[in-house]
């Protein structure tokens, strides 16, 4: 009788010495090497995410809840000059010789800003606040205002007569003039990643995005902002004179002259 040799079962491609030395089958060796492929996927995917979160926490700034925080899309100025004050406000050159606070009723009893014999800035809406922080975004502006005293901030927004453009005064109430000065040069940097919030009135809005132009002017102990811009926002052309507009509204800025006045006397 021939004996039929039995033919030996071929080697699993899933077995793995190691594992078939430590007493494991081909099934379970299988197994373990699904169970090892989805665990590695998930470690990829988990070490992604702790990568995007780490990038995402390197570029913010926590921000305390004392300054308004710099959400996406701010308006900011994409231009900016500033200006030290001249030597004619030196008198109000500390807060303690011009310690009374201004009103809003001061600072925004003129309603309409003349730019020429067609057109004037009419006063939106005014305020004023004692607590500098909550009218900027910026936590390195906001610390800045801190550093230099800022006691109280005024806005006052304006729409053009032919509504093609706004514009935004702000009066900050800062230490001295000392202050006052080194605030104007820090904005020079500043004012890219920090700015004053706009006012919002009717047909004063700043467009998010658009272009402005801004400045700032050391006056004394106080510094004054001014924000320029379209009303749609674009890029102003030859025909748009954003100079005059500028110079206008710091017409908000005579009841800085009275209080020198007051000081001094009428005929200094």
């Amino acid at each position: 009788m021939t004996t039929r040799k039995r033919r030996r079962t071929p080697p699993s491609d899933w077995q793995l010495p190691v594992l078939t030395g430590w007493g494991f089958t081909p099934k379970q060796q299988r197994l373990l090497v699904v169970i090892g492929s989805i665990a590695g996927v998930l470690l990829l995917a988990l070490g992604m995410v702790a990568i995007v979160a780490s990038i995402n926490s390197s570029g913010s700034t926590s921000r305390p809840v004392s300054a308004a925080a710099p959400g996406f899309g701010q308006a900011m100025p994409e231009e900016f000059h500033g200006w030290q004050s001249p030597k004619g406000l030196e008198p109000i050159a500390d807060r303690a010789k011009d310690a009374k606070p201004f009103t809003e009723k001061e600072l925004f009893a003129q309603k309409n800003l003349v730019i020429d014999k067609k057109r004037s800035l009419k006063l939106a809406g005014g305020a004023v606040a004692a607590e500098c922080a909550s009218s900027f975004w910026g936590q390195a502006l906001v610390d800045a205002l801190g550093a230099a005293g800022c006691t109280q901030v005024a806005r006052g927004v304006y729409q053009s007569s032919d509504r093609r453009y706004v514009a935004q005064y702000t009066l900050l109430n800062l230490r001295d003039a000392k202050a006052a000065g080194e605030l104007v040069t820090a904005l020079g940097t500043l004012h890219r990643g920090g700015w004053v919030l706009p006012l919002e009135q009717a047909g004063g809005a700043f467009v998010s995005g658009g272009y402005s132009q801004g400045g700032a002017y050391a006056l004394g102990h106080y510094v004054g902002l001014v924000w320029i811009a379209k009303a749609d926002g674009s890029e102003p052309t030859a025909k748009d004179d954003l100079t005059a507009l500028a110079l206008t509204v710091r017409g908000a800025e005579k009841p800085i002259y009275r209080r020198v006045v007051a000081i001094t006397g009428p005929g200094a």
